[in-house]
């Protein structure tokens, strides 16, 4: 078993090392100073179980389980451009004005501890200038698709697979806190030209955490996004720590509809530039000054099916105004809308019996019967089986042969009359 899981731990990594030795710039971006190769989202949803929508958590999906969802984002104005006009003031062009993408989420879970990830982001609809005004070129066009996302989830303090409300007097690892490390790349294939993609792989550490105290629940993350300095306009997007926290309250038990509040801000290492434009073309000087890309984010979760198995998100957001300079890729505002499905295969009761197959998942009951799950559940009766009763043999008599027909008898010669004696008269 150790020597299987090793196995798979060290394919997973080598598969996450091809990705991330793929660094080769693309050929859309080769200007180093007008780069389209920026990433315009840069809001990330982690496949599998979702108590936070900005907040990675920490709980894995039950073994040898599929989970898959889709979470939507709208964001307004992510990337503007201001360039000089004959105003005093310049003018606001809408690099990126407004986008509507999509994360199709995937996981799998190797163990109960394991989790493989997998994301495809896509853009549904989209609208603005990208480049041409520096460039002359066309404005973005309507879908994109965006770079794969790839990665293993690992639990390193795992939480019990329990309901949330059977864990309000008890502490300890696994019951009100857990760990989980996760390990990500991305994969360069989407469409750079329209700010949907990286010019390299990013990879993609971090570490979370949770905490929860009867009703209330809070979480936090670490991490990092490690790729090389793109420039778009003065603009610098690089290596860049994640950092997000939040807290939220279960107005209605068993998971039933919750209500957070999360703000994240992930600092850029990159110097910002100030650009000029002259007749001998664009030209960009460090001027000193440092971006704190940063957000805020309320929402409502529901999950009132399959014991919390499926689950609904919708929320809104927008930026926090930290830092000299507008962070680019913060949009004015962001709303969000996701559905997941993720088998947390909880059995509160510890009877055998799944919580979402469960009548009664906190009181232990035989898993069969009128109820399953409830004590003194009453088990139907078995099939009666009746016995086949021996029959005697059959006994066969002899048929009678047919008596064989009688000859005819031949017939008796009659008597002659009897002459008459005399003359008649």
């Amino acid at each position: 078993m150790r020597l299987r899981f090793a196995t798979l731990v060290a394919s997973s990594a080598a598969f996450l090392a091809t990705f991330a030795a793929a660094a080769d710039a693309r050929a859309d971006c080769t200007n180093p100073l007008v780069s389209s190769c920026i990433n315009s989202e840069n809001y990330w949803p982690n496949p599998g179980i979702m108590r936070f929508a900005t907040v990675p958590g920490t709980e894995t999906i039950a073994r040898q389980q599929v989970a898959f969802g889709l979470v939507t984002s709208y964001i307004r104005r992510p990337i503007i451009l201001h360039i000089a006009s004959p105003g005093p003031d310049g003018s606001d062009q809408y690099v990126v004005n407004q986008q509507l993408n999509g994360n199709f989420l995937f996981a799998y879970g190797v163990t109960d501890r394991l989790q493989l990830d997998f994301t495809l982001p896509v853009t549904f609809i989209e609208t603005g200038a990208g480049t041409s005004p520096l460039t002359g070129g066309d404005d973005l066009k309507d879908t994109a698709v965006r770079d794969l996302r790839f990665g293993l989830t690992f639990a390193i303090v795992p939480r019990d697979r329990v309901s949330p409300d059977s864990i309000d007097t008890k502490t300890g690892p696994g019951k009100n806190w857990s760990l989980t490390g996760r390990l990500g790349v991305t994969a360069p294939s989407g469409d750079s030209s329209d700010f949907a993609g990286e010019r390299t792989a990013v990879f993609v550490p971090s570490i979370s955490a949770d905490y929860r105290i009867k009703a209330f629940f809070f979480g936090a993350s670490l991490g990092a996004r490690i790729r090389p300095i793109t420039e778009f306009a003065g603009a610098r997007i690089g290596t860049q720590l994640t950092t997000a926290a939040g807290a939220g309250i279960d107005i209605i038990d068993r998971d039933r509809l919750a209500f957070m509040l999360e703000g994240r801000i992930d600092p850029n290492f990159a110097e910002q530039h100030t650009t000029s434009q002259s007749a001998f073309g664009i030209t960009s000087a460090p001027n000193g000054k440092s971006i704190l890309p940063a957000e805020w984010f309320a929402g409502v979760r529901t999950s009132p099916f399959l014991a919390g198995d499926v689950s609904f998100l919708f929320g809104g957001g927008g930026p926090i105004p930290i830092g000299e300079e507008k962070a680019i890729t913060i949009p004015r505002y962001r709303f969000v809308l996701g559905i997941t499905y993720a088998p947390q295969g909880r059995d509160t009761d510890g009877d055998g019996l799944l919580d979402r197959d469960d009548m009664c998942p906190n009181e232990a009951g035989p898993r069969s019967g009128d109820r399953p799950g409830c004590p003194g559940s009453v088990a139907p009766p078995p099939p009666e089986t009746q016995l086949p009763v021996p029959q005697p043999p059959p006994v066969y008599e002899p048929t009678p042969a047919p008596a064989p027909a009688e000859a005819p008898k031949p017939e008796e010669p009659k008597p002659d009359a009897p002459k008459p004696e005399g003359n008649q008269p």
